[in-house]
C-alpha cells in the first residue's frame, strides 16, 4: 500500500494529534497521504444526509482508507465511500467501537502490520431498501448496518404489516422495526433486544422497536429473503406518519399507504482486519467495558 486517504473526526481529535501522528509514521516510511478533516459531528452529518457525500473525492490511487473516529464516523465514510471498492481500516478515538478496530494504545503496530502486509480482508453484506409512493418506486438506498422505520410526530405507536417474499407474515404496533445486517447487530439492533451476529454471517435480522404486542420477537431470516414493510391506518382511522432511515445518515419521510421492499445488496462493504482476536473475545471486551 503506498497512498492512504485519511478521514478525521475531527470533534474527536479537535487538536489533529492523532491524525498528525498517523500521517508523520506513514509518510516517514515513504508513504503518501491525503487527509478529509471533518469539523461536523456524526450527529450533524445526519442532518446534512446527502451534501456530506457530495463532499468526499477520494483520489483514484488510493489503497486504503484509514477512519480515525468511532463506529459512527467508520459508517458515515463507508457510506460515502461505497462505489470505490477501496478497503477501510477504522481507528478508535471513540467509546464502544465494534467496527473501528485499532485502538490508539496500539496505533503504531497497526500501522506498521498493515505496511507489512500483515492483514486480510474481510467483506460485509450490505442492504438495499427501495421506497415506494403509491405503488410506484420513488427512491433507493443502501444501508451497511441498518434500515430502521420510526415514528414521528407525537408519541403515538405505527401499525405497519411485514411481507416476506410476498407472503404475510405478521401485522405490528410498535414505535418502529429495524432491518439489520449481521455488522449492524451491535448497534440500533442490540439496543433493541435484538440478537448478536458474527458480522461476516450472511442474514437478516428484523427486530421490532417497543412493540405493543405481548411476545414479540426479532427474527432471523436467509439472506435471500425480501422484507417488505407496509405503513397501515391506525386504529382510530388518523393518518400516520413515519421516517425512515439508512445506517443513520440518510433520512426520508414515509406516510400511510407507503411501503419499503428490503433485501441483500450486490454491493459489500470492505474492511481490513490485522487482529486474529475473534468476534466473540471482541464482544466480551466491549460487554465489559
Amino acid at each position: 500500500m503506498e497512498h492512504f486517504y485519511i478521514i478525521t473526526n475531527k470533534p474527536k481529535d479537535e487538536q489533529l494529534q492523532i491524525t498528525d501522528e498517523v500521517v508523520s509514521f506513514l509518510e516517514e516510511k515513504g508513504k503518501r497521504c491525503t487527509l478529509c478533516v471533518r469539523d461536523k459531528s456524526a450527529e450533524e452529518y445526519r442532518k446534512n444526509t446527502l451534501k456530506a457525500r457530495q463532499e468526499i473525492q477520494v483520489p483514484k490511487d488510493v489503497d486504503c482508507i484509514l477512519v480515525l473516529g468511532g463506529d459512527g464516523t467508520l459508517l458515515q465514510a463507508a457510506g460515502d465511500t461505497m462505489d470505490l471498492d477501496i478497503p477501510l481500516l477504522g481507528i478508535n478515538l471513540g467509546s464502544l467501537g465494534f467496527m473501528a478496530e485499532v485502538e490508539k494504545g496500539n496505533l503504531k503496530q497497526a500501522l506498521t502490520a498493515l505496511i507489512n502486509g500483515d492483514y486480510h480482508v474481510e467483506e460485509r453484506m450490505m442492504l438495499d431498501g427501495q421506497l415506494f409512493h403509491e405503488g410506484e418506486k420513488v427512491k433507493e438506498f443502501h444501508a451497511l448496518n441498518d434500515i430502521v422505520l420510526t415514528r414521528t410526530g407525537s408519541l403515538k405507536i405505527v401499525s405497519y404489516d411485514i411481507y416476506v417474499n410476498g407472503q404475510f407474515l405478521n401485522s405490528y404496533h410498535a414505535d418502529g422495526v429495524i432491518v439489520s445486517t449481521p455488522t449492524g447487530s451491535t448497534g440500533y439492533n442490540m439496543s433493541a433486544g435484538g440478537p448478536l451476529v458474527e458480522p461476516q454471517a450472511k442474514l437478516l435480522l428484523l427486530t421490532p422497536i417497543c412493540p405493543h404486542t405481548i411476545g414479540a420477537r426479532s427474527i432471523v431470516l436467509s439472506p435471500e429473503d425480501v422484507i417488505e414493510i407496509k405503513v397501515q391506518s391506525s386504529h382510530n382511522g388518523e393518518e400516520q406518519e413515519m421516517e425512515v432511515n439508512f445506517d443513520g445518515s440518510l433520512t426520508r419521510q414515509m406516510c400511510q399507504g407507503d411501503s419499503i421492499k428490503i433485501c441483500r445488496s450486490k454491493r459489500v462493504t470492505k474492511f481490513i482486519r490485522l487482529s486474529k482476536v475473534s468476534f466473540l473475545e471482541v464482544l466480551h471486551k466491549k460487554l465489559s467495558e
